[in-house]
């Protein structure tokens, strides 16, 4: 009984490493996305405004471009708080071509470090980016 059990394991972590070989390129180098898929670059996806008073309404635009690929379309922007609002064009980007999320931040009611993100999806072949805003409100 414990030879089948074993014999059993030993099956599945061989299928296991088979399965798995098939799906991971170990090359060493970063593979580019397939063509034909956009990929979006941000200058920054970090912007610290510093220290702000309270009650002030400050506002950053994240600079990208569209880097590689077909047409590049943001489909969402959605912050973890109500008092920041992200600001988007819904128009693609073809190669090359840049554009601005600007993220207006609301600091009333706010007091001592502030730290909120942004969740962008696109249609990139990573859908998901995620933006920080920081603020010392006093």
């Amino acid at each position: 009984m414990r030879t089948n059990i074993q014999a059993a394991l030993s099956l599945a972590l061989i299928m296991l490493v088979f399965l798995s070989c098939d799906r991971v390129k170990n090359t060493g180098r970063v593979e580019s996305p397939p063509a034909g898929v956009p990929e979006i670059e941000f200058e920054t996806n970090i912007h610290d405004f510093g220290t702000v008073k309270e009650g002030e309404i400050v506002s950053y635009t994240f600079k990208y471009r569209n880097s590689a690929g077909g047409k590049l379309l943001i489909t969402s922007a959605s912050a973890s708080c109500g008092c920041t609002v992200p600001k988007y064009s819904k128009e693609a980007l073809a190669p090359g071509e840049s554009g601005g999320i600007e993220v207006v931040f609301d600091t009333r009611g706010r007091q001592g470090l502030q730290e909120k993100t942004i969740a962008i999806r696109s249609n990139t072949e990573v859908s998901r980016t995620i933006l920080r805003i920081t603020a010392n409100v006093q």
